[in-house]
């Protein structure tokens, strides 16, 4: 890529280390620069356009350039932009959104704590979890379960989480104290003849064999998202939630609803909880909280988790944790405002209406030689891409397909081979149909060039 020696694009390269990318490859081939959205379209500096099929990183769930949201910033920015949650202060944003969220939530919660991001959220919950397990007398309750090819972040303790192996490769990751149990994706992880159910079973089966070998007295807590977003949007096979969460209520262990991906709309329920009926006693909050549009998270945690904590802090004089940025009233302004978006443009209901094209077009991607595997719910999906006997090494095909997706206007994420769908909640109807047909022409391209 030829640029200009004082362009954004060479200075990207010349001082900025970016997320998921190769450092050596960045510097040959530079970055795309998106400079304006409008709905659920963004643009690139040289005035081209995209669809967001992705919703930036899965959570812009309102749309670029919403008015009111830029507003509600301006108005907090004015009257008060900055304050803190410590040492028994508060502001009037951080109390209304916290009261919010405990009334949004599916099942009962007790508080709302606030992060900056997913991954400070679940590495939050893990502290907290270990917490609890000293002020309970159970200092050996350490151990926490997550599953193969599950996300939950990148910090030290969040990454350990995530099942994912470049998100521990070189990092002297995961910690000691995480342990990974099957992945529910029930093509890749199937036996012969076994149905989806039997397939859910094992996986609940797998997991208590886990817990009994590690011993049930050291498990503190199963962490899982209602849907896999970053591991390749794994739709969790019939049964397997039924199967599921007993095993844990059967040994005392806490359950951790990622709901980072899932929340506020994405699955066609406000929240995956609703969903798949499941019981967390913690649940985890961002992108879709603020739409993106300011860094903000949260754990709701209910009241047998809150009181051991509160007990603590109270025996020590101090709950010892905290980010200058928990509460933030600007990020917590905009929160409230585009949740008020969501629940007056019913857009929870609009992805129920929606969900059966967007479900059908993904569908249809399975005609394409290429493509092994279509899954989804609601207005997320994955269409998976055969690499063997296409591709040199896994993900090759995914990103061939990626970069002619991006070609032809569409942003999409190949994550290995699995190509994501994930477009802003507000998608009508004929841009869904608009965001496939890109999609199609663009596996076909692929295809026939292989």
């Amino acid at each position: 890529m030829a640029q200009l020696p004082n362009s954004l694009e060479a200075r990207d390269i010349a001082f900025q280390l970016h997320s998921y990318a190769d450092a050596r490859r960045q510097e040959e081939a530079g970055s795309l620069v998106i400079e304006k959205g409008e709905g659920i379209y963004v643009e690139d500096i040289s005035g081209k356009r995209y669809i967001e099929g992705m919703a930036g990183l899965w959570s812009v769930a309102v749309g670029f350039g919403e008015k009111r949201l830029v507003d509600a910033a301006t108005r907090q920015m004015e009257k008060l932009p900055y304050y803190h949650t410590f040492t028994y202060k508060t502001h009037g944003p951080s109390v209304e959104l916290a009261e919010k969220l405990i009334e949004m939530a599916p099942v009962p919660m007790s508080k709302a704590y606030f992060t900056n991001s997913g991954s400070e959220a679940n590495d939050t919950a893990v502290k907290l979890i270990w917490y609890r397990s000293n002020a309970l007398g159970q200092p050996e309750r350490k151990k926490i379960i997550s599953r193969v090819r599950g996300y939950h972040g990148v910090t030290i303790a969040s990454a350990s989480l995530t099942g994912l192996p470049n998100n521990h490769r070189s990092f002297d990751l995961p910690l000691p104290q995480v342990l990974h149990t099957t992945s529910p994706h029930y093509r890749t992880m199937k036996k012969d003849g076994e149905s989806e159910t039997d397939f859910a079973r094992r996986c609940a089966q797998d997991l208590e064999d886990l817990i009994l070998a590690e011993g049930p007295e050291t498990i503190a807590a199963f962490f899982a998202e209602p849907v896999m977003g970053a591991g390749g949007v794994v739709v969790p096979p019939e049964g397997y939630w039924e199967a599921v969460q007993p095993v844990l209520k059967k040994y005392g262990i806490l359950f951790v609803a990622d709901e980072v991906i899932c929340g506020f709309g994405r699955t066609g329920n406000m929240f995956g909880t609703e969903t798949y009926n499941l019981q967390p006693d913690i649940m985890t909050l961002s992108k879709a909280l603020s739409s993106s549009y300011q860094p903000i998270s949260a754990l709701l945690i209910n009241d047998t988790v809150y009181q051991p904590i509160a007990d603590e802090s109270h025996k020590i004089g101090v709950l010892g944790h905290g980010y200058t940025g928990s509460g933030h009233p600007v990020a917590a302004a905009v929160a409230l405002e585009n949740l008020k978006i969501i629940e007056e443009r019913d857009l929870v209901g609009h992805v129920k209406e929606i969900a059966p094209t967007f479900q059908k077009r993904l569908a249809g991607l399975a005609a394409n030689p290429l493509v092994v595997e279509t899954r989804g719910i609601g207005l997320i999906g994955a269409a998976e891409l055969a690499w063997e006997g296409f591709g040199d090494t896994p993900g090759a095909i995914g990103g061939k397909a990626n970069a002619v997706f991006l070609e032809k206007g569409l942003i999409s994420r190949n994550m290995g081979d699995a190509m994501a769908f994930c477009p802003p909640l507000i998608i009508a109807e004929a841009q869904v149909n608009d965001m496939f047909d890109i999609a199609e022409e663009s596996l076909k391209a692929v295809a026939d060039s292989l």
